[in-house]
């Protein structure tokens, strides 16, 4: 069915609009009332259309809608689609996949507090999403210095007798994997660290008061002072929070600011009258994108996943949606919700210092990107000039070997491209045909030919989105001059031309290929910064790797070769004997006293064993 018979049958009903271009790639996603005077309208001529708006029409090839019984339920989806294609005309939170939240694990007997990166439906309490990750780790670290949380992952029960581990020992843990603190009091303690995440210190403060007077009245000495220890923590962090109001409501203030492609939009967090917090985030958008727009998809994607929506939400300026947005975020939040635009007054002075901020933020952003595309430009060129290249390289590919003497011989591939790394394109290899003493050169021809070959297979084969048929504009070899020229050989057999270059890392020398004295570049310089950074790169992904196969080698035993011995009848043996050198010296007799193991069992154990 073309384009112009599916605008000729919308419906009037509300909804959300897909719009594809030539290769099938989602580049619109939209939400409308009525479906067919929304997107009708995009297809008729107007010189009031903004610029994004005609150059977005001119790649829509294809039109998707699906009907939704009201707005808000169109606004849910709308949401859900931009996060699932990343659209390249709506406007984006930037990396908002890697956004970490501090999980309260309040399902659980005796709860955790950890850091996470996605919030899963599971019955925790998820507070965030936050976009420094370093002010995440430092309010653990001071959570876990004001309460003695347990940070094990173990599955704690009530009443469990196990041995209280060194946390419990240096007072920060109440070891109840030991039975010592029952689960109202553990929960108690969850509650206050539950209430200081939600900013209300300044009710948790009395609480706590009331607590330490009561263990000194029972001469509790130790118990008071750690209460009055977190109390003094608290009311330092109480000092640094700002009133801005006279009123014990919850406002969430947001300012927005744009430089061309890349807009910011500053969040202060307000809990009852006071300044808790704030955070920013960055957004993708057109270069004509107007900031209610901006402000909109921010609303729709910020609010999704966040942890707390207060009753208010104060916004520059009022939007077209206000209505539907209330409702939706009134769903989300289990109570009414406002958009808020005020105009004068204490509120719009401190809407405009939030707008401030984020203009501030927007700046220093810009002038680090500007700083980091100069450097790479400069790195780049560098490269083209000494590894003699017609152009600076967009993609490089940077291979590396790791083993330990010859066992579990891995390789990494790491790809740069455009000014960052692609983790999509990396690959690993268990290299099969080496084996015994470490042979690296062997390793790396093994590792180049499985990359280069599989690349030409899918090439030949015109494998639509393969995942090796992207060619690097430069290879990176970790290693020397004897490594570069086994990676040399594999490529010269394949036919390949492409240029492949060698960092040695001990004095981090640069081999090229076709001489043999290295080339020494400054440590300072651009160019070498980039390649040791891609070279780490590869050297990190390679030692996980190898890492990953010692840890899964050293899990595994004899006892998993024996048919019938499963992972239940493997505790069960070790648990009664101790160790497999017991198991390797038990009788037949001895065998069969095991739970589960019956007498033919116990012989294939003892005749595997003895054999072994």
């Amino acid at each position: 069915m073309d384009l112009q018979h599916k605008l000729s049958n919308l419906p009037t009903a509300p909804g959300v609009y897909v719009m594809r271009n030539e290769a099938g790639e989602v580049i619109y996603v939209g939400k409308a009332v009525n479906l067919r005077n929304r997107v009708r309208s995009y297809f008729q001529k107007s010189a009031a259309h903004p610029l994004k708006v005609r150059v977005m029409v001119e790649h829509i090839h294809d039109l998707e809608i699906i009907v939704t019984d009201s707005e808000v339920e169109a606004l849910i989806l709308e949401n859900h689609l931009i996060k699932e294609y990343s659209p390249r005309y709506n406007v984006r939170l930037k990396d908002d996949k890697t956004y970490p939240y501090i999980k309260v694990t309040v399902q659980e007997d005796f709860p955790r507090v950890l850091m996470v990166r996605r919030r899963l439906n599971d019955g925790a309490r998820y507070f965030g999403p936050y976009t420094d990750v370093t002010a995440v780790k430092k309010t653990l670290s001071f959570l876990r210095t004001l309460f003695p949380l347990r940070t094990c992952s173990k599955k704690i029960v009530e009443g469990q007798q196990d041995r209280p581990c060194l946390n419990y020992h240096i007072g920060r843990c109440l070891a109840p994997c030991a039975g010592l603190v029952s689960k109202e009091k553990y929960g108690e303690m969850i509650a206050e660290v539950i209430m200081f995440l939600e900013g209300r210190i300044d009710r948790l403060i009395p609480e706590l008061t009331e607590k330490m007077h009561q263990a000194a009245a029972k001469l509790e000495f130790e118990r008071a002072a750690r209460f009055r220890n977190q109390i003094r923590g608290l009311q330092t962090l109480a000092e640094r929070q700002k009133m801005v109001a006279q009123h014990n409501e919850d406002q969430d203030y947001l300012g927005c600011a744009r430089y061309g492609e890349l807009a910011c939009v500053q969040v202060f967090f307000v809990r009852s009258g006071k300044l808790v917090g704030r955070d920013h985030f960055l957004l993708e958008c057109s270069a004509e994108e107007d900031e209610g727009e901006i402000l909109r998809s921010f609303l729709q994607q910020y609010y999704q996943d966040a942890s707390y929506i207060p009753r208010e939400v104060l916004i520059p300026e009022e939007l077209d949606e206000s209505a539907v947005l209330e409702d939706w975020l009134g769903g989300l939040r289990g109570g009414r919700v406002y958009l808020r635009t005020p105009k004068r007054g204490v509120k719009r002075q401190l809407l405009d210092l939030v707008i401030k901020n984020a203009q501030v933020v927007l700046d220093e952003t810009k002038s680090r990107q500007a700083f980091k595309e100069k450097a790479q430009e400069k790195a780049l060129q560098e490269l083209q000039e000494v590894a003699d290249l017609p152009e600076p390289p967009e993609r490089i590919e940077a291979f590396d070997i790791s083993n330990l003497q010859g066992t579990n011989i891995v390789a990494s591939l790491v790809v740069w491209e455009d000014g960052d790394f692609k983790s999509s394109d990396y690959r690993r290899f268990r290299i099969r045909g080496v084996e015994g003493a470490p042979n690296d050169y062997e390793s790396m021809r093994e590792a180049v030919r499985r990359r280069f070959q599989r690349g030409l297979q899918e090439r030949e084969e015109q494998v639509k989105d393969g995942k090796f048929a992207a060619f690097p504009d430069l290879v990176l070899i970790d290693g020397g001059k004897g490594q570069l020229s086994a990676a040399l050989e594999v490529r010269d057999e394949l036919g390949l031309i492409m240029p492949f270059i060698a960092l040695a890392e001990r004095r981090e020398e640069l081999y090229l290929e076709g001489s043999s004295e290295p080339v020494v570049l400054p440590l300072d310089s651009p160019g070498l910064l980039l390649l040791r950074r891609i070279r780490d790169e590869a050297h990190r992904f390679a030692l996980t790797y190898h890492r990953n196969l010692r840890g899964k080698a050293a899990r595994t035993s004899i006892l998993d070769e024996i048919p019938g011995v499963g992972p239940k009848r493997k505790k069960d043996l070790i648990k009664h004997f101790g160790s497999v050198k017991r198991i390797r010296e038990a009788s037949l007799e001895e065998l069969q006293q095991v739970p589960g193991i019956s007498a033919k069992l116990a012989g294939e154990i003892y005749q595997h064993m003895q054999k072994s």
